[in-house]
């Protein structure tokens, strides 16, 4: 697992997933599969290289975009902490399979998520 902050993970939400991965691929090689347990709406996007990041590419359900995630050690107290230096929490804290994850907004209004990996 990535270290406490750090970029972890990212996310590409699109509405037009053949032409993303196809985008990506060309572009960068990265390379795409199911996920298992969510299905056909979100697939692993495997970047190359040794130590290479691994994201997801969201196929519906929200507007496009593009977030990187930041691994953090307590999601609520860095919650609390983008608040106090000038940040916004767009999406409050939620837990999934163990995973516990905000989106938040820098001053500049740029979105970024950050989590807490299950324990263990």
């Amino acid at each position: 697992m990535t270290a406490v902050n750090q970029i972890g993970w990212f996310q590409i939400g699109t509405d037009q997933p053949e032409a993303a991965e196809r985008f990506y691929g060309e572009l960068f090689g990265w390379s795409f599969a199911d996920d298992e347990t969510a299905g056909a709406a979100y697939r692993i996007i495997t970047t190359p290289g040794e130590g290479g990041l691994q994201g997801g590419l969201a196929t519906g359900g929200g507007p496009n975009h593009a977030v990187f995630s930041v691994v953090v050690a307590d999601t609520e107290a860095t919650c609390r902490q983008a608040e106090a230096a000038g940040g916004k929490v767009l999406v409050k804290r939620t837990t999934a399979d163990g995973l516990t994850l905000a989106h938040v907004l820098d001053p500049s209004g740029n979105q970024f998520q950050v989590f807490t990996p299950p324990a263990g």
